[in-house]
């Protein structure tokens, strides 16, 4: 079997130690696009990510504001901790692992419990190819709260693995908010251990092209996994989000909720949920959502989620998938309540929104993800208006 053949594939022979080693680039075949992991991505936008003809010189520099409980160290790619939550999944993964020759790792010890959020901020100079590599490692029973924020032009491909020990708690948000000509394809790697819980938050509003792949396994019983997205694609924006959810062994939780909204001409959002319940794994309780609300002509949503069940001893599994215009009973609803319709149409959206936006647990993000919000309603209620 290939190891591009089906979306949870890699995962499968980890655990059924088919791969005797670490995947190397060579292990990859260049992807043609009718490959189930890539044929809904516009390669030749990926500017040769894919197939080694990327042209170097790209830099994107990452600056780390700490909380002080919190080590930061920049290590060679031979530092034993780089590689531990991460099996290369697809090629473009296996260049970034490859090409990197240093990488960050963020330490929280044992029982500390970071007093502030740790900000790391990724900012990209020129479009050659860059390459990145950050762990994240909560030791048992540490807690902490990280924030990713990309900005800047890019053509980027980076692999982050977060390890979270027993009884750890880890809170991350990905906020993509990159110049509109930036490329980007990410991997999340999550690793958690017993009785561990990680929280995840991926806010993905720019770049021409983004790609981010959450992955999750567990390593002990009692694991808590949320992963909650939020993306408003604009015209010829391609934004795509693939997760795999990996159950092995018993008594764990996943929750996936993800929604988005697409405006204008060639706007195309993607998500894939992929969750896997293996036959040791008893007792799991999963549940994986999204939705896409369609605002003009020529947009476009794919949403594809994927439950596959080898036990019928679970607490609970479910998936739901929708995607829509904007509901006409709710515009009458407010339009009949004296609320011109422009304005009733960015309530809606802003309700559609808000039970997400909400949940961001760090002010200054929350507050920035509202505001650029906010500006989507607005360039979406001026082209209303031309039309």
């Amino acid at each position: 079997m290939g190891l591009e053949t089906k979306p949870f594939a890699t995962s499968l022979m980890r655990r059924a130690g088919g791969v005797e080693s670490r995947p190397s680039l060579a292990d990859f075949p260049v992807p043609g696009g009718r490959e189930e992991l890539w044929r809904f991505t516009p390669l030749r936008r990926l500017r040769g990510l894919h197939d080694g003809t990327a042209v170097a010189g790209g830099a994107v520099t990452v600056a780390v504001d700490a909380a002080p409980e919190v080590t930061v160290e920049t290590v060679g790619r031979d530092d034993h901790r780089i590689g531990r939550a991460l099996l290369p999944p697809d090629r473009v993964s296996a260049q970034a692992y490859e090409a990197i020759e240093k990488a960050t790792v963020i330490t929280v010890p044992k029982e500390a419990v970071a007093s502030r959020p740790t900000t790391v901020t990724l900012h990209g100079e020129g479009l050659g190819a860059a390459y990145g590599h950050i762990v994240v490692e909560l030791e048992p029973l540490a807690e902490a709260v990280v924030v990713l924020d990309h900005t800047g032009s890019a053509t980027y491909a980076d692999n982050i693995e977060f390890v979270v020990g027993d009884g750890a708690s880890l809170k991350v948000v990905s906020l993509q908010d990159w110049a509109a000509d930036a490329v980007h394809v990410s991997y999340h790697h999550t690793r958690l251990a017993k009785d561990a819980t990680f929280k995840s938050f991926v806010v993905t509003l720019g770049g021409d092209l983004v790609r981010i792949s959450p992955t999750v396994d567990y390593t002990g019983p009692g694991g808590d996994a949320e992963l909650i997205g939020l993306y408003f694609a604009d015209a010829g924006q391609h934004l795509e989000h693939r997760l795999l959810v990996d159950h092995t062994v018993p008594n764990c939780r996943s929750n996936v909720l993800y929604k988005g909204a697409l405006q204008g001409d060639g706007a195309h959002a993607v998500w894939i949920g992929d969750v896997v319940i293996r036959v040791e794994a008893t007792g799991t309780d999963t549940y994986e959502y999204n939705r896409n609300l369609v605002l003009t002509d020529g947009a476009r949503a794919d949403s594809v989620p994927n439950l596959e069940i080898l036990t019928g001893e679970i607490a609970g599994a479910g998936h739901a998938s929708a995607s829509g215009r904007l509901d006409d009973e709710h515009l009458f609803y407010l339009c009949a309540r004296g609320i011109p319709y422009e304005e009733a149409r960015r309530l809606v959206i802003q309700g559609f929104f808000a039970s997400l936006i909400e949940r961001i647990e760090v002010p200054e993000v929350r507050d920035r993800v509202s505001a650029a919000v906010e500006r989507e309603l607005s360039a979406t209620l001026a082209e209303a208006a031309v039309r």
